[in-house]
């Protein structure tokens, strides 16, 4: 580790080099647009390894091969005045928000008779983190975006706007590399995308069975399916979804560990509508987050019959061993 950031520090502030920056990791989250206020960090106190040489950091995800961006001009905005338009109007990005995420938990200073429809708390010390409610859920959260006419402040662009938040990868004792912040993070506070290389699942399924061991690229492959319909309009959403590939592309949330009792949830953002097949998956607190404790999420996250099936012994034998050691750990993560 050692040996890779002196080679960093001591010779990629100078010309020439071009061949060793491109593939050192310090290089690449300083080429970060946030890295100056929020910079992402690599440490190793335990030993002597260092990131994989053929991975590559990334602050956005990447289209494979045989992945279409949608056309412009099936893009669309809202036409609201600003967010507070968006929040209390008829904005068409919320056109699909289910009318009940508005009663748990009032903003500071809101009226009472406006109906709030999106996801975040928009006023007080809350202000940008989700509602209480669509934390405890699995629900989508839908976005202004930059082709809409409210503007870049808007409240309801909390994801689009990026990550706020330094974060530090770093080696843990026992399970590999990790991820922490060197600040703290309250409830409901959007900390980061999964990123990578947004890939046909087909070419999922091939790299899948290229792999060693399929479990293990599993823990690098998420699916983009939570608007798959097989009775869609959209062939896009009534085919097989496509899958965002973080092994060898992605951000610093690619480090990320599995938890059976998490401090962040997965959630599904989506922008343009057009782009529902090719949503956001950005990760949010489910609860406050003291600086330099570990983040996690579940892997699993209730998707399936991993919970049982850890309790089969015959199934046990192909299952993958779960290191979290908290106190509702499954033992078993598939």
């Amino acid at each position: 580790m050692e040996g890779a950031t002196q080679q960093h520090f001591f010779y990629h502030g100078d010309l020439g080099r071009d061949d060793e920056k491109r593939i050192c990791h310090f290089c690449q989250i300083r080429s970060f647009t946030t890295h100056a206020q929020f910079p992402v960090t690599i440490v190793n106190t335990e030993d002597d390894a260092v990131l994989d040489p053929h991975f590559r950091f990334v602050d956005n995800s990447i289209l494979g091969k045989g992945v279409e961006p949608t056309k412009e001009e099936f893009l669309t905005g809202c036409e609201c005045v600003d967010g507070e338009d968006c929040q209390y109007g008829s904005c068409t990005c919320l056109q699909d928000v289910e009318d009940d995420s508005s009663d748990d938990d009032e903003d500071e200073d809101e009226t009472p008779y406006k109906k709030v429809i999106y996801a975040y708390h928009s006023h007080g010390m809350k202000a940008g983190h989700l509602r209480s409610k669509i934390l405890a859920s699995r629900h989508p959260i839908y976005e202004c975006h930059e082709s809409c006419a409210c503007g870049p402040h808007c409240p309801n662009r909390v994801v689009e706007r990026g990550r706020k938040i330094p974060l530090q990868v770093f080696r843990t004792k026992n399970r590999g590399w990790g991820v922490r912040s060197t600040v703290d993070i309250k409830k409901g506070q959007f900390i980061d995308k999964y990123m990578g290389e947004i890939i046909t699942a087909q070419e999922a399924n091939r790299r899948r069975a290229k792999s060693h061991i399929a479990e293990r690229k599993d823990v690098y492959l998420f699916a983009l399916d939570k608007f798959s319909d097989p009775e869609s309009y959209d062939d896009r959403l009534r085919g097989p979804p496509m899958e965002v590939d973080g092994e060898f592309m992605s951000g610093p949330t690619r480090f990320v560990n599995h938890s059976c009792e998490p401090n962040m949830r997965i959630f599904a953002r989506v922008g343009d509508h057009a782009d529902k097949h090719l949503h956001d998956l950005a990760l949010f607190a489910i609860r406050d987050i003291a600086r330099g404790e570990e983040l996690t999420f579940d892997y699993v996250d209730g998707v399936d019959d991993s919970e049982n099936d850890a309790l089969d012994p015959e199934k046990q034998k192909d299952m993958t061993r779960c290191l979290c050691r908290s106190r509702s750990c499954r033992g078993y993560l598939w």
